[in-house]
């Protein structure tokens, strides 16, 4: 592989504490095959290496590639035509999207997520009704996209082997429907049932086929509390220990998933996890915007991570993760982009931005988040939240020369005043935008330069994908679209009288978690 120097104005390589990060000022990266060699001022390498390429320049940034740590699909819910919606509406919702072809979707996303800086995702995939061959077929689709553009990759197929459309026995909900809308939905659920051992065969045979890869990793996803049952969640855990993988798991996104837990554990979903020893630094959860205080000390005490998904749950009406509290134990935080983010679109640069203001809480206090606590959100901690956290995350000798190159005349023109009030990284979270971004590597290779992908035809892939989603809707499609229309009112009426006074009545937004 090619060496290069990568340099820039300000190359950002790590976050040092809360309130600093590290900056080699008139400096460069250099690597070799794909990984850092050396940092230092751009003169001192540039005279004593002679490499193949010199990337970014004088008005550029370097920053370590961003991570992002939770992403479903490519063509967004909006797209598909499904409004924003409280959650447990919104899976209801979502029986009406398309079917679409899982690699050029999968590109479709990949294309917003580089632009923007991220270098590796975490691929959350699991809403298929297909058979295990099919959605292996499937995978393998969206793992090629990955793989043909140049990203980073770490590829899970959730598991649920329950209560897949409302917080209950299929069954039962599908029974308590009318006429013939009964049957359909019973028909619709039964497609979506796996048993456990055929669903963790899935990763079975992804984590065999992808093992020696260098970009692509496969670790293991419980859906979420209510989608597994302890029986699920125990072999997973025993999965996980045997292939010494990560997992991630949705978990408390909204009031209704605490209850659900409540009922079924007679307390905390944390404090159940954790006995059955699910916990630690090779677990994430995904949202976690309904933990306790006590929760959050045991995710701190067992080293667990979590993912801030802030626009998804936005969006979704499922309330704000209590990202200061867990800054204040020491959790480390990822940022997942979701579906889509508040723009409809997967910019982390934006995401990034969006999570810096929206937890600025009313007073005088400096408990909200800083800059360099959000910038270490994309890097360092969404990198520990993946199998990759070895080799990203930060630019730093042997680790992986994946980075970012932006335009800093854009960030800072016509004007902006540097001083000890506003840093490089302050200008760079409140005004980097992903037209700024010049160049994207991944391990030393440019994916993304001077606006162009270096891999794929942007362009012609985008066509594709258009000309496919033209095409009038199949049989199948429309009997899912009436389908999801038909169940709304049922679903939402199930969860009539779930919630008690004491949580539905206003309360102050800062202690609304807990």
């Amino acid at each position: 592989m090619p060496s290069s120097l990568i340099r820039g104005r300000y190359v950002i390589t790590h976050v040092v504490d809360r309130n600093a990060v590290n900056i080699v000022e008139d400096g460069a990266v250099l690597q070799r095959d794909g990984l850092i060699v050396e940092i230092g001022a751009f003169d001192d390498l540039s005279a004593r290496h002679d490499v193949d390429d010199v990337l970014g320049g004088p008005n550029c940034v370097v920053t370590p590639g961003f991570v992002n740590g939770h992403h479903h699909l490519g063509l967004t819910p909006v797209q598909h035509g499904c409004q924003d919606l409280p959650l447990e509406l919104w899976f209801a919702s979502m029986i009406q999207q398309r079917d679409v072809d899982p690699y050029l979707d999968t590109l479709y996303s990949a294309f917003e997520l580089i632009a923007s800086g991220v270098t590796t995702v975490q691929h959350l995939s699991g809403w298929s009704g297909a058979g295990a061959d099919q959605i292996v077929a499937d995978s393998e689709r969206m793992i090629d996209a990955y793989r043909d553009i140049g990203m980073r990759v770490s590829f899970s197929h959730g598991v649920w082997d329950q209560n897949h459309l409302v917080y209950g026995d299929n069954r039962a909900f599908a029974e308590s429907l009318p006429g013939d809308l009964a049957a359909r939905t019973a028909a619709h659920l039964e497609a979506r049932e796996l048993p456990v051992f055929e669903q963790l065969g899935i990763f079975e045979q992804l984590f065999e086929h992808h093992q020696s890869s260098e970009r692509v990793r496969i670790q293991l996803a419980p859906n979420n509390f209510h989608w597994c049952s302890d029986d699920a969640l125990d072999a997973l855990r025993a999965h996980a220990t045997r292939y010494g993988v990560p997992m991630h798991m949705h978990l408390l996104e909204t009031s209704y998933q605490k209850e659900y837990a409540r009922r079924r554990t007679g307390g905390s979903v944390i404090a159940h996890l954790e006995r059955r020893g699910l916990l630690g630094p090779d677990m994430t959860f995904g949202h976690g915007v309904w933990m306790t205080e006590a929760d959050i000390e045991i995710l701190a005490a067992t080293g667990t991570h979590v993912c801030h998904n802030a626009s998804s749950n936005l969006r979704l009406r499922s309330g704000m993760a209590p990202l200061d509290a867990f800054e204040k134990s020491g959790i480390r935080v990822a940022i997942g982009i979701d579906e889509a983010g508040i723009n409809d679109d997967r910019d982390m640069l934006q995401e990034m931005r969006l999570i810096k203001h929206v937890h600025r809480f009313p007073g005088m206090g400096d408990d909200v988040p800083v800059s360099a606590q959000i910038f270490r959100m994309a890097t360092e901690d969404g990198a520990h939240t993946t199998p990759f956290v070895d080799e990203i995350g930060v630019l730093a000798l042997g680790k992986a020369a994946d980075c970012v190159i932006m335009d800093w005349n854009a960030i800072a023109q016509p004007f902006l005043r540097l001083d000890r009030d506003i840093s490089v990284l302050d200008a760079v979270i409140h005004r980097a935008r992903a037209s700024g971004v010049q160049t994207v590597l991944v391990a030393g290779e440019p994916v993304y330069r001077d606006g162009c992908f270096t891999r794929v035809d942007r362009d012609a892939i985008l066509d594709a994908l258009a000309e496919r989603m033209a095409r009038p809707l199949t049989a199948a499609e429309e009997d899912r679209l009436q389908l999801g229309r038909e169940l709304m009112t049922h679903v939402r009426a199930f969860y009539s009288g779930w919630l008690d006074e004491e949580v539905r009545k206003p309360f102050d937004r800062r202690n609304a978690r807990f």
